[in-house]
């Protein structure tokens, strides 16, 4: 399954290559929920696009970015303190003896204080870089739609929650970022025929066991070690991405847009790295009628990431 991938964020870019509307008012919604406290998981690419507000809404989502970023730098910088404490509590302790709590606490608040020093640079951080981008189950991310006839941008959680089932879906079946297509008319027989859309796609991953990678069996007594890979098409370009999405909502619960990619079958290169599925690129020209489309399936150089 496409457990990852990086996405275009741009407004501009649905705007300029399909003509699509922005639905401000769900943005502002959003970006409202998280500002009252909601754990919603948001691109810093997604946050660009208000960067130069343009009119009174925009001006609104980007005065709760910076009231967010605010929050969370001010959050950041007091663990910060803490940890900076605990660390040269450990220190001095080692100083005079070698003690295993000592020795452990010196370890973690290491190993925090260098994910909070890189957290609080990120937020700082003006220039943008591939990964702001990068979106996992749980992350928003803009998707097309069709809505009276004209395309439409909303911000959509990746991981679907199909309308009339319940919340508790999301952790009960947590793979439901991808709609298999031979499950189309079975799970997902409520949006297929009906919510389809697109997410424009530069690069996706995928998580391959190393043996099945390198093309053998488990050897003896081997755990089996994970391993990330990153596709991209080749020649470089923009995969359109054929989804399902769903406007959930249920009684005293807030409303929620989420999609999932479509996955079918990989083309020779992705099954020779180890996976069995692959998200689906539409033809440009086909998103019309994303039901009755098929796969574009281009090649994909693939490396490790790390």
């Amino acid at each position: 399954m496409c457990y990852s991938a990086q996405v275009e964020e741009s407004f501009k870019r649905y705007v300029k290559q399909f003509g699509a509307d922005i639905d401000i008012h769900a943005f502002v919604k959003l970006y409202g929920h998280r500002a009252e406290g909601q754990a919603l998981r948001i691109p810093k690419a997604m946050d660009a696009n208000f960067a130069e507000p343009a009119d009174a809404d925009q001006r609104a989502i980007a005065a709760m970015i910076e009231q967010f970023d605010q929050a969370e730098l001010a959050r950041h910088e007091q663990e910060l303190f803490k940890q900076r404490k605990r660390l040269a509590d450990a220190e001095r302790t080692l100083q005079t003896r070698i003690t295993k709590a000592a020795s452990e606490s010196q370890r973690i608040a290491t190993s925090k204080l260098k994910w909070l020093l890189s957290r609080i640079a990120d937020i700082k951080r003006q220039d943008l870089l591939p990964r702001d981008s990068r979106i996992f189950p749980g992350t928003y991310a803009p998707v097309m739609v069709i809505e009276h006839g004209q395309r439409v941008i909303k911000p959509m959680r990746y991981q679907c929650r199909p309308q009339g089932k319940p919340a508790f879906y999301d952790r009960k079946y947590p793979g439901t970022y991808n709609a298999r297509r031979d499950n189309l008319e079975g799970f997902w027989k409520g949006l297929f025929g009906h919510n389809h859309g697109i997410a424009i796609v530069n690069a996706f991953y995928e998580n391959v066991s190393r043996h099945a990678l390198e093309g053998r069996e488990l050897g003896e007594g081997e755990a089996e070690e994970n391993v990330i890979l990153e596709f991209r098409p080749q020649p470089q370009q923009d995969m359109l991405v054929a989804c399902l999405w769903s406007h959930w909502h249920g009684e005293g619960e807030d409303d929620l847009l989420s999609f999932a990619a479509i996955t079918d079958e990989p083309p020779a290169e992705i099954a020779a790295a180890g996976h069995d599925r692959c998200i689906i690129p539409i033809k440009p020209g086909k998103h019309r009628c994303l039901a009755q489309s098929r796969s574009a399936k281009p090649g994909c150089a693939l490396r490790d990431p790390r």
